[in-house]
């Protein structure tokens, strides 16, 4: 098998295309896993000559999905929807949130088969709550809230969690409309919790990698902090709004240590819906 060629693979038979690069499985080498192939390497790498910190990235958005959880189970949280879940790296979302409260129901969603290899990590409940997997692409905002609807009740609030997702989504594949599309149905009280890539800091390296992904049929679209705010248009945003991933109440979890001063680009918020 080479790099170049679409095949089964060891996960049970699912065919993973190994074609092209896939976010999650490069998100799953920066953190270092091995869920990942040789041409999801070599586009990291190439992405780390553009910003040598690619991988404390991966970290602090990590870490930031850590602290978000634990501040949305001690708001009451019970129920998460998880899009664009990526591959299993523990603690997961679940574990997170069902420590804080074992009742807790969270459903994934991700459109890369290898994630579906690992699902069974994503199955593994408290016996009082529920977590379920449901392989759909963000794209498709009307299939997953269908699917996720058999496991959580959507008349009662619900932490929608889109997580370095979205930079993965042009403009023109309506990005906002489909975040407002799976916001408008959840219950007041619910949550959006987002982290985004930036080219705020370094318009000309954001270009770059956005080229880079171009090459190979992939889409990355780096946005502003004011385009980031755009997707919480009618929420209430939780303090201290939008800021950077890295500085999302630090209080809540361990500081990560990056290279350098320089802020990590990216953005990161959560609101609420009235």
């Amino acid at each position: 098998m080479t790099s170049q060629e679409p095949a089964a693979s060891p996960h049970g038979g699912i065919r993973i295309d190994t074609s092209k690069p896939h976010p999650a499985r490069m998100y799953d080498w920066f953190l270092g896993g091995k869920d990942n192939y040789p041409v999801d390497e070599e586009m990291a790498r190439q992405l780390l000559t553009v910003d040598a910190r690619g991988r404390d990235m991966a970290r602090v958005n990590r870490a930031f999905m850590h602290r978000a959880i634990r501040w949305l189970s001690a708001a009451g949280v019970r129920q998460y929807l998880d899009v664009g879940t990526g591959i299993p790296t523990e603690p997961n979302l679940h574990q997170i949130a069902q420590e804080a409260a074992p009742e807790s129901r969270i459903v994934y969603c991700d459109n890369d088969p290898i994630v579906l290899a690992h699902a069974a990590a994503l199955l593994r409940s408290t016996p009082e709550g529920a977590t379920e997997y449901i392989q759909a692409d963000a794209r498709e905002p009307e299939a997953i809230l269908e699917r996720a609807g058999k496991v959580l009740d959507f008349d009662r609030p619900i932490a929608l969690s889109m997580l370095a997702l979205l930079h993965f989504v042009g403009d023109e594949d309506g990005a906002y409309d489909l975040v407002a599309k799976i916001v408008d149905k959840l219950a007041p009280g619910s949550y959006l919790v987002l982290s985004h890539v930036t080219g705020d800091f370094d318009p000309e390296g954001a270009a770059k990698a956005s080229a880079m992904y171009k090459a190979r049929g992939l889409t990355l679209r780096p946005r502003s902090r004011e385009e980031l705010a755009a997707f919480f248009d009618g929420l209430d945003l939780v303090e201290p709004g939008v800021s950077l991933t890295a500085e999302w109440h630090p209080e809540l979890g361990e500081p990560v240590p990056v290279q350098g001063d320089d802020p990590i680009p990216g953005w990161a918020a959560v609101g609420r819906k009235r």
